[in-house]
């Protein structure tokens, strides 16, 4: 079955449309003005939804809605975030239960208008059930995925929405179930040249997966840090909400240009203090230092360039195609203003873009990595067109025989 990009990018924008209009009547209950920050859809593996949520309590809304399109929708607050919202509906969520009917009352109307939206633009009648409350931590907030459709992977509508005078942020989680979806972006297909099988794309992802892993345990043979890869996924967004895909936190890491099929950037990401305790790892002797050191950046370049190798290698051999690059650039800085210039050189090409993004932790001290790819839109079609999907577990390669740096 095919997808072409501008099936995902009508899905997508409908998905924003209904974000917006949910915000729109929320704005309209409770006075307080907020906005859509991003929105995007992720084909992710089943076992990885809601990492990303972490460890926040979340409060919310489930519905579950059947037609032409069928799944599940969630609506979620961060708990502080929810008692404000409530208080301005209803002045006062002083008890439990009137919190509870608060958050119910908000989530029902802005949620039907994001379901009517749908249902609108399809033509078609989206039944829903009337909103269930819920919280819990982190992922353990959202409904559980039914297994089945013969894959291990869901697509995964995903709205992030701030209030416009505080640094406040709830979702809006849209998981439908997998064919019908599939099903329907396939009829809006406009022409098989831009088409992509929904299969390679799972493939692809599954490859960004086994790069990830290659990566961590570089990480574990160079620092002596046991590396576990959390998370992968294939996104694709307006190139203008790329940037905001990535915290604004201060990052350390690397930028490399890649080129072949696809070509674009790969960013290999530490927040400070992950970074401070790598490179530290790495190091044959303490440096005694509270800031970022020469031998800090020095040991983060030489470890985000044999990480770079390990995420690609797969790539090129699941592909059987060379990929070059540039070498590592040392980045410091907020993370918008590192990816800013890479989306400004992808977006002369393309209004839209897949994102490819990977984490990975440790127990052992406080340590997380990101991992960001931005390849060319048109090159990646390419390269899924010509995937061999029985090659997806070949990914075990010979750097000096398929990665030139």
């Amino acid at each position: 079955m095919n997808v072409d990009i501008q099936s995902l990018e009508t899905f997508n924008q409908l998905a924003r449309e209904g974000a917006e209009q949910a915000t729109a009547s929320m704005t309209q209950m409770t006075g307080i003005e907020a906005d859509v920050e991003v929105t995007k859809l992720s084909l992710v593996d089943r076992q990885d939804i809601g990492e990303e949520l972490g460890e926040h309590e979340f409060v919310g809304v489930q519905f579950d809605y059947e037609g032409e399109l069928a799944g599940d929708t969630v609506l979620m607050f961060d708990r502080d975030c929810s008692t404000s919202l409530v208080e301005a509906l209803v002045g006062s969520a002083d008890s439990e239960s009137m919190a509870r009917s608060g958050v119910k009352e908000i989530g029902n109307i802005m949620m039907s208008g994001f379901i009517d939206g749908w249902a609108n633009y399809l033509g078609a009648t989206i039944d829903h059930s009337p909103p269930t409350y819920i919280e819990g931590d982190g992922r353990a907030v959202l409904p559980d995925v039914p297994v089945g459709d013969n894959t291990d992977h869901v697509f995964v509508f995903k709205s992030r929405i701030e209030w416009t005078d505080e640094s406040v942020e709830f979702y809006i989680y849209m998981l439908p179930e997998y064919e019908p979806l599939t099903v329907l972006m396939a009829e809006h297909v406009d022409t098989e040249d831009d088409a992509i099988p929904v299969d390679k794309l799972e493939v692809f992802n599954e490859m960004t997966r086994q790069g990830t892993e290659t990566a961590a345990e570089n990480v574990t043979m160079m620092a002596g840090i046991e590396t576990e890869a959390e998370v992968s996924q294939i996104s694709f967004a307006p190139i203008t909400d790329v940037p905001k895909q990535i915290s604004n936190e201060t990052y350390v890491g690397t930028v490399v240009e890649f080129t072949g099929i696809p070509s674009g950037y790969l960013m290999v990401l530490f927040d400070e203090l992950s970074a401070r305790n790598v490179a530290e790892a790495m190091m044959p002797i303490e440096v005694e230092s509270e800031a970022l050191t020469d031998q800090h950046e020095s040991a983060i370049k030489e470890l985000g360039n044999i990480m770079t190798s390990g995420f690609v290698d797969g790539w090129a051999n699941v592909l059987q195609a060379a990929v070059d690059h540039t070498p590592p650039r040392l980045v410091h800085d907020m993370g918008q203003a590192i990816i800013d210039p890479l989306v400004a050189q992808v977006g002369r090409q393309q209004e839209h873009a897949f994102i490819v993004e990977s984490t990975m932790r440790t127990d052992d001290i406080e340590f997380e990595a990101e991992i960001h790819a931005l390849p060319n839109e048109q090159e990646l079609r390419e390269a899924l067109d010509e995937l061999q999907a029985e090659r997806a577990e070949q990914t075990d390669a010979d750097p000096e025989e398929i990665f030139q740096g």
